[in-house]
């Protein structure tokens, strides 16, 4: 293997913790903003052990959650590099529950991260570049461009929202 290429395996993280109490709502459901975290943790993993460097989040996509993830029940975080740029990488993270007692699993969530690898300088460098090898690992990195693409679009529309909105205190609106 090249030393400018990795394979996606080598980036895979898991993590799973137990949903208790504290980390719920009103409806007895994690709360969406602390999945969100666990998300950006546990990618944030991937992209380090890919880069073998700092790395900064430049962007999340929508996470859409498809089923709750209900108290007592385990939270399966799994994530990997899927496609990698000049000094980003875009990581893919699937959540699952499972009711511990039945064992019934369910995929809860799925996002796609961006993250920019960064030198000692603290400005972008290069990433080796990702290199699938399962069928999933294929079909993800075969779509990443058109991903990444529309990221680029996302961001070019939040740039002039910001410009739009720019940074009038709340009583000026």
């Amino acid at each position: 293997m090249n030393p400018k290429e990795k394979f996606v395996r080598e980036s895979r993280t898991v993590k799973s913790s137990v949903v208790l109490p504290p980390d719920t709502n009103n409806h007895g459901t994690l709360f969406g903003g602390k999945l969100m975290a666990y998300i950006d943790d546990v990618a944030a993993i991937s992209a380090i052990r890919h880069a073998r460097c700092n790395v900064v989040t430049a962007s999340t996509d929508s996470v859409d959650f498809l089923h709750p993830i209900r108290v007592g029940n385990s939270v399966c975080l799994e994530s990997y590099v899927t496609w990698t740029h000049k000094t980003s990488m875009e990581v893919f993270v699937k959540i699952t529950s499972e009711n511990l007692f039945t064992g019934e699993r369910k995929v809860c969530a799925v996002s796609f991260l961006t993250f920019v690898a960064l030198g000692e300088d603290g400005k972008p460098t290069p990433v080796p570049k990702a290199v699938p090898e399962s069928e999933e690992e294929k079909w993800l990195h075969q779509g990443a461009e058109e991903r990444a693409v529309n990221r680029r679009k996302r961001k070019e529309s939040s740039k002039k929202l910001a410009e739009e909105f720019g940074t009038q205190k709340p009583w000026e609106f």
